[in-house]
């Protein structure tokens, strides 16, 4: 999945004219507290409610804020991934999207991220969850989708952690069957190290309501 996969349309950008209070009142209605500035269908930069704050001008219009704005966009062949690293590192809450020549394309908003990522991981599947640890030099998903497969099981999703504090990694893994005893047990046999695992009854079911509950939120 790339970029202009997750362009929303339920947010609108701000023109270069609009002022500073148009932009407060659009953060207020869309429940955002970054804006991509617009001028001459070219993204100018994101501009941000501490930002309207900070210049203490509401009266003014955006393109008189350049300083303020942020060259903070992705490019519209880019993967999820490199979204998420952009909404992380800078605490956004919409992404604007561009052409190869810095063209507006959109943005993606931190609400369709989390709704996307969530589709992604399987987080509305019924199955379990099992976390390995291991080396680094042990780590084969060849192996361990085998052992999984075995059981009458399917890897729905899976990502690898590396605690900072260890040189191990962490391996987990959702899988397709709520009944995951046995390929905890086949896991074992194989001497891989079972962290933590997850039934459907104890993790799942507060898993979808902490994003339901998440999603409600972003949305108010």
């Amino acid at each position: 999945m790339i970029a202009k996969d997750l362009i929303s349309g339920a947010v609108l950008p701000l023109k270069s004219s609009d002022t500073g209070l148009i932009a407060m009142h659009w953060f207020d209605e869309f429940k955002v507290s970054h804006l991509p500035v617009v001028g001459d269908s070219l993204f100018l930069g994101l501009v941000s409610e501490d930002d309207i704050f900070t210049a203490g001008s509401f009266e003014e219009p955006i393109m008189n804020f350049q300083p303020q704005l942020k060259n903070i966009s992705i490019l519209h062949s880019r993967h999820i991934y490199e979204a998420m690293k952009l909404f992380a590192d800078y605490k956004l809450t919409t992404l604007p999207v561009v052409d190869d020549k810095g063209a507006y394309l959109g943005m993606i908003t931190l609400a369709d991220m989390v709704e996307k990522m969530a589709a992604t991981a399987a987080v509305s599947n019924p199955g379990g969850i099992v976390v390995l640890e291991l080396n680094a030099n042990d780590f084969s998903m060849v192996e361990i989708s085998k052992i999984v497969e075995d059981n009458d099981a399917k890897i729905l999703s899976f990502y690898v952690t590396s605690p900072s504090d260890s040189t191990r990694l962490e391996l987990t893994m959702k899988l397709n069957r709520i009944d995951i005893q046995p390929v905890i047990q086949s896991l074992v046999r194989y001497d891989y190290t079972i962290k933590a695992s997850f039934f459907e009854s104890d993790y799942f079911d507060n898993l979808r309501e902490r994003y339901d509950l998440l999603m409600t939120y972003l949305n108010v």
